[in-house]
């Protein structure tokens, strides 16, 4: 199947926690800011469902001129009909400019929900079943997948338009693009550290992804990526943090958005840690401003059709 996305991403774009929750005046406030300093891709985390398409309406509304994504939506307990409709009337109010993202998340979330996580390709694909059958389905070009594994790759391929890898390196798109050809979305994550200091910025980085690199899912695709359990220690070594991390100065924040768009992918989200307290829930505003002077550096992503 040839599927592609139809709703514009650019080259560059915001993943951000800090924008849930967007019935806060404050932080559609911020949406605005980001939107009109050009920012035409806002990526927020769908997590468990909670509100999560209600902060996209939000943004939607304050952001004008922006694609609004969940990377990604943990499907245990989601209504597939309920997701069409919600995607109808989003259109309906705002234009065609929600991306629906998917992903299986883990066991304890499915357990939670009262359901089996089984296989997880398997159950992707059986969910997927479920939402094509629904009244009015989440368009196939309307929706990604959190993959990171080759075989969940290739399912987001066949049945989406794409994925949004989370944790990967330029190399991860290099051989993902070899694989599946030009067509699919990929979309990756990429954390950026403003800080010149490689302390400062490496202990922002552990701060905020580090817990993730001992979840077996991720450790298993860095270890595909050439890591070794001397790098998958806690925290991650600096090594690993390095690879995964863009941290310095704009320019070194350039440069690995540019490996990764030269090496297949076609949008970089990035996520915004911050080295003075990168564990208070507040809203990076000097970052973004700050990584918005970024944005004339690159051209829109090829078309993917």
């Amino acid at each position: 199947m040839a599927n592609h996305l139809n709703t514009p991403l650019p080259a560059v774009g915001l993943w951000s926690m800090e924008l849930r929750g967007a019935a806060d005046p404050a932080i559609r406030d911020a949406a605005t800011e980001l939107d009109e300093q050009g920012f035409r891709a806002l990526w927020v985390p769908g997590l468990d469902g909670g509100g999560a398409v209600d902060d996209v309406g939000h943004l939607l509304g304050a952001a004008p001129h922006a694609t609004i994504a969940l990377g990604v939506l943990a499907i245990w307990g989601q209504d597939p009909t309920a997701l069409g409709d919600r995607l109808a009337a989003l259109d309906a109010a705002h234009g065609p400019r929600t991306v629906f993202g998917f992903g299986v998340s883990n066991a304890h979330s499915a357990a939670q929900a009262g359901q089996d996580y089984g296989r997880p390709v398997e159950s992707m694909s059986r969910w997927l079943d479920s939402l094509d059958a629904a009244p009015r389905p989440v368009p196939v070009e309307r929706r990604i997948l959190g993959a990171l594994g080759p075989r969940m790759a290739d399912l987001a391929a066949d049945r989406t338009a794409g994925w949004h890898p989370f944790m990967v390196t330029p190399d991860y798109s290099a051989v993902q693009r070899e694989r599946v050809g030009a067509q699919p979305l990929i979309a990756p994550h990429l954390a950026v550290v403003l800080d010149k200091n490689p302390e400062r910025a490496r202990a922002a980085a552990r701060a905020g992804i580090g817990m993730f690199i001992g979840f077996p899912t991720y450790r298993a695709n860095l270890a595909r990526l050439g890591f070794t359990d001397d790098d998958l220690v806690p925290g991650g070594s600096d090594r690993l943090i390095d690879a995964l991390v863009a941290w310095g100065d704009l320019d070194a924040v350039a440069t690995r958005i540019r490996e990764h768009l030269d090496a297949g992918a076609n949008h970089v989200a990035l996520h915004v840690l911050r080295p003075d307290d990168p564990g208070r829930p507040a809203l990076p505003l000097p970052q973004w401003r700050d990584l918005a002077a970024l944005l004339p550096t690159f051209t829109p992503a090829p078309a993917t059709h």
